[in-house]
This record gives structure tokens, sequence and C-alpha cells, in this order.
């Protein structure tokens, strides 16, 4: 393990963000990151993306997150994944649950890959108007099919009220999920309603073991602080990045701003990390 492969705490990196693209077949309205159907897939290439998988694994990083968008519309997704798996990290894909191919299926199936989805309401109207297309339906098929494989499921509830988030969870238990969370909207992309990001939104422990790459290779603290650009894959090895003074200085930034109380993690932010249950793709 190297030197530069420590974040600015002297904590070993133990998870990367994969973000592969910004194209989704939804347009959620709080959105982080801004997805959609008109979203690219970015500068990016295979070998691109193999090669950071290839950096992460030797650096010790044991765990990456397949985000977007949605990950799987990538045209190399299953590709990745498994070249993830073959390096012998842990994997999860935070996906809409929209459509699963049966290629992605028994992906999903294969020894350390592990699913997420989010889900807003046990009422389908409600699921729907978030996400601005009908597809309540095949997602909580799909989470119940997750199930029925045996396939490692998480599930965050979000932004419902009090109410609502004690039906969704039954809805989801009678499925058989036992990992449920709850979260609130964060205020990033969509979610922002066109304000500038502001680290004060931020829960200050961003980069401490975790960092994220975008579609176009730059690299972040976190998928919530991609306004933080800490450098870019395609031109510096990430061993450099995360043990850089941009890095560094970003963090430290972030944890000596005041809180604004919108994310208070009772641990390092660690999404997809065992143990945690922070649901950053929200």
């Amino acid at each position: 393990m190297t030197t530069a492969a420590l974040s600015a705490t002297g904590s070993r990196t133990r998870l990367l963000w994969l973000d592969l693209t910004r194209s989704c077949q939804l347009q959620c309205r709080h959105c982080y990151n801004g997805s959609g159907p008109k979203g690219g897939h970015g500068a990016m290439t295979r070998e691109d993306w193999a090669s950071v998988l290839d950096q992460a694994a030797g650096l010790g990083i044991t765990h990456v997150q397949f985000i977007g968008g949605e990950p799987t519309l990538h045209p190399d997704f299953p590709d990745l994944v498994g070249h993830a798996l073959d390096l012998g990290l842990h994997a999860e894909v935070y996906s809409n649950r929209v459509h699963v191919s049966e290629q992605c299926w028994s992906l999903f199936r294969r020894e350390r890959v592990s699913v997420a989805t989010s889900y807003y309401s046990d009422r389908a109207e409600e699921h729907n108007a978030v996400n601005g297309r009908p597809s309540h339906r095949r997602t909580r098929a799909n989470i119940e099919r997750a199930v029925r494989l045996g396939v490692p499921l998480r599930v965050g509830i979000i932004g419902a009220d009090d109410e609502r988030t004690r039906a969704a969870r039954r809805d989801l238990q009678d499925l058989g999920v036992t990992r449920i969370g709850v979260d609130h909207v964060r205020p990033f992309g969509r979610g922002a309603h066109g304000h500038a990001p502001d680290m004060a939104d931020l829960c200050g422990g961003c980069g401490r073991g975790t960092a994220a790459i975008g579609p176009d290779g730059t690299v972040s603290p976190c998928v919530f602080s991609s306004f933080l650009d800490v450098g870019n894959v395609r031109e510096r090895p990430l061993a450099d990045i995360l043990g850089g003074d941009q890095m560094r200085q970003a963090t430290a930034a972030m944890g000596s701003v005041a809180r604004s109380g919108a994310c208070e993690p009772d641990e390092e932010c660690s999404p997809g990390y065992p143990g945690t249950e922070c649901n950053p793709r929200n």
C-alpha cells in the first residue's frame, strides 16, 4: 500500500463510486446529478474504466459501487462488473430496477455482487410522480424477483412522510426485503432546485476512505461533491489523485464548514459498504 492511496485523514481509501453514465430511463425530480433520457456516457472508455479498476485493486481498495444515471444502460457495464469481480473486488450496482436484462440477472447472482435501489412509495401514482415515468410496477416486480433469486439487495425509501414511509417499508417487507433504509432528498443536482451546491449540505466526512469518478474521469470526494474537482483519471494515476494536495485540501475544506444538518451519518459515508445505511444514489 503506497502513501499516495491514503486520504487526508490517513485512512485507506476503501470505496470508489464509479459513475458510469448520466443516461437514465427516468427523470427523477430530485436526481443529485441531473441524469435522464438525454444524458450521455461521457468521455471515459471501456479501457479507461478497466484501468481504474486495475489501479483500485492494486491500491487495496475493496469495494466499488456502479452508479449513474442507470449504470446498466452503459454498453460496457457487464464487462466492467465482471472485470471488478475478476480482480477480487466487491461490487454493488445501484439501479432503478426498471429494466433488468437476463444477462444482468446472471451477473447479479455472482459472488461478491449486491444490488441497491430506491423506492418512493407503496402507491404507484406517488412513486411514478417522483420519477416521471410509470415505473412502479416494473421496479416492484424486479425487487420481488431479486429476493426470489437470492440476490443481495438493499432498498432506500426516499423523501416520503412518516405514514407513507411506514407503508412503503411494510410493502417491501412483504416482498421479503430485509435491508431497508430511509433517506431524504439531498440538495444537489435537480434536488437543489436551481441553487448552487453548498459544502454545508455535505456531511463533512466526504473523501475519508471514499472517492467518486464521473463519466468524464473527474474525481471528487463523493458523489454529492462533484463540484469539488480533485483530478482526472484520464490525466493522472488514481493513487496520485487520492493522495494528492487537491484531495487533502477538499476534505479539509469540507470538514471545516459548519454543517446545515442535511446529512449527518453516524459513520463515515460509505454507501454499499457493509454496515452502512447511507444512500447517496438518491
